[in-house]
């Protein structure tokens, strides 16, 4: 079992990053794989080592709270890896958690891949099993966002011009981008890419 891989990131895809561990390169699928940046500091990445018959898979994940409700997820009857990180893909982990806890079916059905039968299936698994994570996981948001870089104007940040443009091509409205872009800008930084800040803003659209 491969619980975490310590390494730089080499490389980083639409839905996994490469971490390089002294010269061996470890493909880790991840939620949100521009969470991480290519630079020379080593990274932690908290992992689920998942074997089935035709592939040895690896997930990852920046903290071991999300580590800790991605198994959770998969120990629910239908789903998988695969649903369960689009699943932590679609929204913030701590909305994901207090969504099960408030029995919130409205929430957990607008994630990929999962129905009405398999939202009342989560809740009923995992209502009274999440107490812990749920905490940490809002002890850890908090943290960050204590820690947030300085809030950026929209000509600070040149790419959010870009990928507010696909957005609207996507049907948003202004309002809706005008409202992602305030709860997005006090936590990304100057040189943020397009995609990332276009993942970053449809999970927020995504969860309201």
């Amino acid at each position: 079992m491969i619980d975490y891989v310590r390494g730089q990131v080499a490389h980083i895809e639409t839905d996994s990053i490469t971490i390089d561990v002294h010269g061996l390169g470890y493909r880790v699928f991840c939620p949100n794989p521009y969470a991480f940046a290519k630079s020379e500091e080593e990274v932690i990445v908290f992992t689920h080592h998942h074997v089935r018959e035709d592939a040895i898979l690896l997930f990852g994940f920046p903290s071991r709270e999300e580590q800790k409700l991605f198994r959770r997820l998969i120990d629910v009857n239908g789903i998988g890896p695969k649903v369960a990180l689009a699943m932590l893909s679609a929204g913030k982990p701590e909305s994901l958690v207090m969504a099960i806890q408030q029995e919130n079916l409205t929430f957990l059905t607008k994630l990929p891949g999962i129905g009405k039968k398999t939202a009342q299936r989560i809740v009923l698994d995992l209502k009274d099993k999440l107490d812990n994570i749920g905490l940490d996981l809002r002890v850890q948001a908090e943290t960050l966002f204590v820690d947030a870089p300085a809030i950026l104007s929209d000509e600070d940040h040149s790419s959010w011009g870009e990928a507010r443009a696909a957005l609207k091509a996507l049907g948003y409205r202004d309002a809706e981008l005008d409202q992602a872009w305030a709860d997005l800008k006090h936590r990304v930084h100057a040189d943020e890419s397009v995609d990332s800040l276009m993942k970053k803003a449809l999970s927020v659209l995504f969860t309201g």
